[in-house]
């Protein structure tokens, strides 16, 4: 059965969008250099994690358009500690912390980029 392997993240802005995930997630970069485009490979620092790469988005967000994709969700340590972190650095909240009884806590924010994106910490204790 088919499964996700690969993600993508498209940005407005390379710079701001490096800083971001760099700063909140400690996730680093390397140019791919065969490209046609600017394209960055992502190391997210985890064996055997799931691979990305972050490119320049491809058209113009409109205002209030709603997103029209695929919401990937990363695991994360502490979801307050995450997103505490992700708002000091233009982060917006899109949906708070709510539990998931018996397994743990999630959320949803808006990156630098106006990309939507989930956050979990796993915690069997959540209710």
């Amino acid at each position: 059965m088919p499964a996700p392997v690969y993600f993508e993240v498209h940005v407005e802005d390379m710079v701001r969008a490096k800083a971001f995930y760099g700063e909140v997630f400690g996730w680093t970069f390397t140019r791919n250099e065969w490209a046609d485009i600017e394209y960055w490979f992502i190391d997210t620092g985890e064996k055997d994690a799931m691979r990305g790469g972050m490119l320049p988005r491809p058209g113009t967000l409109q205002p209030f358009q709603p997103p029209s994709a695929f919401v990937v969700t990363l695991g994360v340590a502490s979801l307050d500690g995450t997103l505490e972190k992700a708002q000091a650095r233009g982060g917006i909240v899109a949906m708070a912390k709510f539990a998931i009884p018996g397994m743990g806590w999630q959320a949803y924010l808006i990156d630098s980029e106006k990309n939507v994106l989930g956050l979990f910490e796993m915690d069997d204790r959540a209710k």
